[in-house]
């Protein structure tokens, strides 16, 4: 049997590959661990994953040589906007090559941008469909847009240029409105930006009462490094944010997740700037119009009120007269009212004096001795009860004509 040695062994495989695989050919595959050392070159890895599992099902070692990535990088990101980092799906033009010493390795010759820029794309209609499945993906969007936004907490870079430009065309706007604006820093490129934003949000959910509204502007910096803007967790954060949110993260050719889920979305901090500025506006030139309103309807009001001051005036005199005239009237009628009474009044209390008068006369001792009657008078005082009368009293008998004064003799 012969015996080879690993040298041996490894430069008959080189050759077979190199007989069975002359040329090159296209592959998906995502890509894993991406470096560049300092002569340019770039090294990585491909891997597939099983599609239920998820777990590892292929490997390969892949080297991009520093002439090709100078001008594959540039093209692939500046097509597709994405970053050529691990992560990312991707179909590359390989051709198949086997060191004795470095082993099994794919080297790339090119890259189709469309294929990743599908898987990009599948990506985000995964994600916008997930968060509509789950009920919140136009939540944000729903929210009412204070009338006078002027609290705003605004998410970027301290250092970004946009950062600066939205500040400056808030500040210098033609009308003059005041904004208040608190910068909550966050890493707006890179692979930290999901987290970077969250955390931000979550500092300004804990004070959502002090503001109207978020703003999560970018601006200059490569597109390339947009992958941080299409993810779940910040979707899902910022669809179900109580506040309204605007994007601006300077770009124009694709929407990110983050911007679909956003209240509004501009296309740079100066437009986000601009947007505030015309709700402002908006409500300014609302409050304007209720104004002119409210002066014509007070002038209306004023001129009505005027005319039925001049007319209650004029009015005035005759029904002074009318009222004075009414008066007399009253007056000669409560007169002439009060006489009759007091004339019947009269009449009456005469008439009643009359039947006391006479029942007086009936009731007088005249009268009463004038029937046959006598009055007893004993000190002349009237003997009602004989029990009041002693033997040898001296009493005085009075008749209707003449009295007779009598001794008691004999009491019984």
């Amino acid at each position: 049997m012969e015996t080879l040695s690993l040298l041996e062994l490894n430069a008959l495989v080189r050759r077979s590959l190199e007989q069975c695989l002359p040329g090159e050919y296209w592959v998906q595959a995502e890509l894993s661990d991406v470096r560049t050392n300092s002569t340019g070159h770039c090294y990585l890895e491909f891997i597939q994953k099983d599609s239920r599992s998820n777990s590892l099902v292929a490997k390969a070692r892949g080297t991009i040589w520093a002439n090709v990535y100078r001008l594959l990088k540039p093209y692939f990101e500046e097509t597709t906007g994405q970053a050529f980092v691990s992560g990312i799906k991707v179909l590359v033009q390989v051709s198949v090559s086997f060191h004795e010493l470095y082993g099994y390795s794919l080297t790339v010759q090119d890259i189709d941008p469309t294929y990743t820029l599908g898987d990009m794309a599948r990506r985000r209609r995964e994600i916008l469909k997930q968060l509509e499945e789950e009920g919140v993906l136009t939540l944000n969007k729903e929210l009412e847009m204070p009338d006078l936004p002027q609290r705003i907490a605004v998410i970027s870079s301290p250092t970004a240029a946009g950062y600066g430009d939205f500040c400056h065309q808030l500040q210098n706007n033609p009308r003059g409105f005041f904004f208040y604006t608190e910068l909550f820093p966050a890493l707006m490129q890179g692979d930290r930006v999901e987290e970077s934003v969250l955390a931000a949000l979550d500092i300004i959910l804990n004070r959502q009462n002090d503001f109207d509204a978020v703003v999560i502007i970018r601006g200059g910096g490569a597109t390339s490094d947009l992958s941080g803007f299409d993810t779940y967790l910040l979707a899902a954060a910022c669809a179900q944010f109580p506040l309204p949110i605007i994007t601006g993260i300077g770009h124009e050719r694709d929407d990110t997740v983050l911007d679909s889920v956003a209240h509004t979305r501009v296309k740079t901090p100066t437009a986000a700037a601009e947007y505030l500025i015309d709700c402002m506006d908006l409500a300014a030139d609302g409050l304007e119009v209720l104004v002119s309103r409210l002066h014509e309807s007070v002038l209306s009001r004023l001129t009505e009120e005027h005319r039925k001051l001049n007319l209650y005036r004029n009015r005035i005199p005759s029904a002074v007269v009318r009222r004075v005239s009414d008066a007399k009237l009253t007056l000669l009628t409560a007169r002439r009212d009060i006489s009759q009474a007091v004339t019947s009044s009269l009449s009456r209390q005469r008439h009643r004096l009359e039947l006391l008068k006479q029942r007086l006369t009936d009731a007088s001792p005249e009268k009463m001795l004038a029937r046959g009657y006598s009055i007893t008078l004993k000190d002349g005082k009237v003997v009602k009860d004989a029990a009041f009368l002693n033997e040898n009293d001296e009493i005085l008998t009075r008749f209707y004509r003449g009295e007779v004064t009598s001794t008691i003799n004999h009491k019984s």
